[in-house]
């Protein structure tokens, strides 16, 4: 059984794609953590708790969580934010360092250096822009990040991945990072492919995502990068920029990087996530007016379509802000659309569909079906608010991604048991 604690759990996506639904598949979540500061009540929480009985439920800030108190694991996971990573040489400018605090990414370096946990492997998501962020020094956070594994003994790979482009019915796009213990039997294999075949060929045949993840080769328009890295992680912070592609590894104090090309999958449409039978509160109501005097179809109308609209910034500066137009209603045929936490309100974002058995009326999503688009079971978050049901799906990740991972996972840790049993 691999043992798995998982930080900003949410309502469960990663344990759920790792447990799966009947929680035998191999995987135990020994301990959880789920605490939101900004809410009294702590619904994302509530809904993890109620799903799954198994293991420990914290719901605390982790930073304020000593690590003793967290059970030994082989798996670290976590859905964590993007934030500034930048880092300070400590007082003595000598050990140590200071992230910015709040910063979250920081308890999970907590628990990797703890001579305690040092799990064998980490796996965490995070939206793509953290390889580009900040605007004023693109690459330095996911640069820090690296860093600190570097550091720590670990090796990464990532990888951007649409979901749709896999085969699932919405088009969220994530960057996923597995970082793996030098010493352990995969990490010793993946430095002596990369010394032997190369960094391109173990990101697209034996790195962590290939077999999951299939690539049919790399974009011409965007050259790879490949690079030492053996920077110091303050220098990392204050100097360090990199145009990180889609796809790469950090291993043997280099980087390599390269903008991958999805294996044709066909994506599920939305039409196959839709209820038949939905409740009148969905459907937009034609003649009622709203506060700007347009009926709810009229507003979604100029929301959706393109705009070039005149503004003024904050020193007075004027300038032309222009948007395109988007698909209204959205259309059966396609997978979703990114699903933002403002889903079902009146909103650009908002999806707003043709109802399968009313086609001349338009609606918007339901909860259900947003859990659909993430690949929750049906009702997963019924105890909450419905506008808490929007938004929590809107922070989800989509559940077959994980679940797909979990297969690899499972084949590494099979070959690392197997490694103990011939010592």
């Amino acid at each position: 059984m691999i043992k798995v604690v998982e930080l900003f759990a949410g309502v469960g996506g990663f344990r759920l794609g790792l447990e799966g639904i009947q929680q035998d598949n191999g995987f135990k979540v020994v301990w959880g953590n789920q605490w939101e500061p900004s809410t009294k009540v702590q619904h994302a929480f509530n809904v993890y708790a109620s799903q799954f009985k198994d293991g420990i439920h914290s719901n605390q800030d982790i930073a304020t969580v000593d690590t003793k108190d967290i059970p030994k694991h082989d798996l670290l996971v976590g859905g964590f934010p993007c934030q500034d990573y930048s880092v300070a040489r400590s007082l003595n400018n000598e050990k140590g360092l200071q992230g910015k605090k709040g910063v979250l990414f920081w308890e999970i370096m907590r628990i990797v250096n703890d001579p305690k946990h040092r799990p064998s492997f980490v796996l965490l998501e995070n939206v793509d822009r953290l390889l580009k962020s900040p605007s004023k020094q693109r690459g330095k956070d996911f640069g820090v990040m690296l860093a600190s594994f570097r550091d720590a003994g670990y090796s990464v790979e990532w990888r951007v991945i649409n979901a749709a482009e896999y085969g699932f019915a919405q088009r969220r796009r994530r960057v996923f990072i597995f970082a793996y213990r030098n010493d352990t039997v995969f990490g010793k294999k993946q430095r002596e492919l990369f010394q032997s075949d190369g960094a391109s060929k173990l990101i697209q045949q034996d790195g962590f995502f290939a077999s999951e993840f299939p690539v049919k080769g790399t974009s011409t328009k965007h050259s790879s990068v490949d690079r030492d890295f053996s920077d110091i992680i303050f220098d990392v912070s204050d100097n360090f920029s990199c145009q990180f592609r889609n796809s790469g590894v950090m291993i043997n104090e280099h980087i390599y990087s390269e903008e991958t090309i999805p294996e044709d999958f066909e994506p599920t449409p939305l039409r196959d996530i839709l209820e038949e039978e939905v409740d009148e509160k969905y459907f937009l109501q034609t003649d009622k007016k709203m506060k700007s005097g347009k009926t709810i179809y009229e507003q979604f109308e100029y929301l959706k379509g393109p705009k070039k609209v005149p503004r003024k910034s904050a020193n007075g500066h004027e300038y032309i802000y222009s948007e395109g137009g988007m698909s209204f209603p959205d259309s059966w045929d396609a997978p979703g659309r990114t699903m933002l936490t403002s889903e079902g309100t009146v909103n650009r974002s908002t999806h707003v569909v043709a109802d399968l058995k009313n086609p001349d009326r338009l609606r918007l999503l339901t909860p259900v079906e947003c859990e659909r688009l993430n690949g929750f079971p049906d009702n997963w978050t019924s105890i909450l608010p419905e506008r808490t049901r929007y938004f929590t799906m809107g922070n989800a990740l989509v559940v077959g991604l994980i679940e797909k991972m979990s297969h690899t996972i499972k084949a590494i840790y099979e070959e690392e048991k197997q490694a103990v049993l011939q010592k």
